[in-house]
């Protein structure tokens, strides 16, 4: 099921208003996986950092103090905060999401084609080997093995969701695709290739749902946004080829509140890229600043218009503020 409810694109255009940090270029910038260092805590005032995990899911983990980092290249990326730059700037080739195969692995969806929209739509997948075999050995990043993000390709009804992995390699979840239209679904996961290596890819399908389909536009930019109640509000100005911070926070009755841990930190962020669609889901600082705000840390190489999707949760229920971003 999905993780965060799906809104109506009017809902949407209501619960956004003016950007207050431009952050636009993010996706290029983080896709490549370059290192961004450690960050240094605040002072006696800052919550404890997140336990780290034990046992069997302690696969993947992110080390106290790394900063974020990003989880899906088109053939690898960066589970580890490294990677590659250019002229000191990032490198921008690799964007996640915009292939359905890497050399490593391919996404194969039982299906890409739906009659009618519908609000629980069974879809099931596999990742394969570039011989065909199915996938079974999936490294646990952030408490799943893959995380399945799905959106519409005018960047309406994002979802965040977990499908359940069978023996045989096949995943299986439900979606809601409640609208007539093409949407994007990313499969990001880190997996071992033949060499015994893990790596990090994001891969992306297009679904097509059946039925009179009318683009949305996107709303305007603006610094606060509605989400479940809460006003959630983005501070910080990234700059081109810079790497700088983004603030989430988030308020009740306009007093600041502390998002509880999700999927392994207090938040995540999933930004899109207007066009084609490129992705990237970044992980925050392990720990909230002494404002109980969440610390992500990017960079806009580039410019354009992006969707930036930050999911945390409170009181057990996760909610997603979306943001329109601009690059001028």
């Amino acid at each position: 099921m999905p993780d965060t409810e799906i809104k109506p694109a009017a809902a949407n255009e209501r619960a956004s208003m003016r950007l207050l940090g431009i952050v636009g270029g993010v996706v290029l910038a983080v896709l490549a996986g370059f290192g961004l260092g450690r960050i240094t805590s605040g002072g006696p005032d800052r919550v404890a950092p997140l336990p780290a995990a034990t046992g069997a899911n302690a696969v993947h983990t992110d080390a106290p103090g790394v900063a974020a980092h990003v989880h899906g290249g088109t053939s690898g990326g960066s589970s580890g905060g490294t990677g590659v730059t250019v002229g000191g700037n990032p490198a921008a080739g690799d964007v996640g999401g915009l292939v359905v195969s890497s050399a490593d692995f391919r996404l194969v969806p039982a299906e890409t084609a739906f009659p009618a929209p519908s609000g629980r739509q069974p879809f099931r997948f596999t990742v394969q080997t570039a011989d065909g075999t199915p996938v079974t050995d999936f490294a646990v990043v952030h408490d799943k093995r893959l995380h399945l993000i799905v959106v519409r390709r005018d960047l309406f009804g994002y979802q965040h969701v977990h499908p359940e992995l069978a023996p045989d390699g096949t995943w299986s979840t439900e979606l809601a695709l409640p609208t007539a239209g093409v949407w994007r679904a990313y499969a990001d996961f880190t997996a071992t290739t033949a060499a015994g290596i893990q790596v990090a890819t994001t891969l992306g399908v297009d679904l097509s749902v059946g039925g009179d389909y009318l683009a949305s536009p996107l709303p305007e930019a603006t610094p606060v946004v509605e989400a479940g109640g809460f006003g959630v509000e983005l501070a910080g100005t990234p700059a081109l080829g810079s790497v700088q911070p983004m603030i989430f926070t988030v308020r009740r009755g306009g007093t600041a509140l502390a998002p509880e841990p999700y999927l392994g930190a207090y938040g995540h962020l999933v930004v899109l890229r207007e066009g084609d669609l490129g992705y990237v889901h970044v992980h925050p600082e392990d720990q909230l600043t002494v404002d109980r705000a969440v610390k992500f840390w990017l960079a806009a190489p580039s410019r354009g218009r992006y969707r930036a999707f930050f999911d945390f949760q409170v009181d057990g229920v996760v909610h997603t503020a979306a943001y329109t971003i601009t690059i001028g």
